[in-house]
């Protein structure tokens, strides 16, 4: 509640005090910015857990090396978690953190926004 709170006076505040590293609004579009991220936090809000061949079939046109440099920079955000599994034969797994998990209303909203408006 308090940080909802927070989020409205920053955005109802005045221009000259709200700077794009203090508004909310900004950081979280930084954060969601770039070519492929939307498109893999949607991939994994659709199941608990993905292998990276996976999300490269459901993410055709990626490269593994994009995938696999998005991947690592949503890890570092604390958005994506992996999961090394050191068995026969070796595998990863990545999957949506609580912060990650947090995102999908934003997505539900964007979408009814979208089908709204554009």
């Amino acid at each position: 509640m308090e940080q909802e709170i927070k989020a409205e006076a920053s955005l109802q505040g005045k221009p000259d005090t709200v700077s794009p590293d203090t508004c909310p609004v900004h950081r979280t579009l930084e954060t969601l910015s770039g070519k492929w991220r939307s498109r893999i936090l949607y991939e994994l809000c659709q199941k608990p857990s993905y292998r990276f061949g996976e999300l490269k079939k459901a993410i055709p046109k990626i490269t593994n090396t994009m995938l696999t440099s998005t991947l690592r920079d949503l890890e570092e955000l604390g958005i994506v978690t992996r999961k090394q599994f050191n068995e026969i034969p070796p595998h990863v797994e990545y999957s949506l953190t609580d912060k990650g998990r947090a995102l999908f209303p934003i997505f539900v909203e964007m979408a009814k926004w979208g089908e709204a408006y554009l």
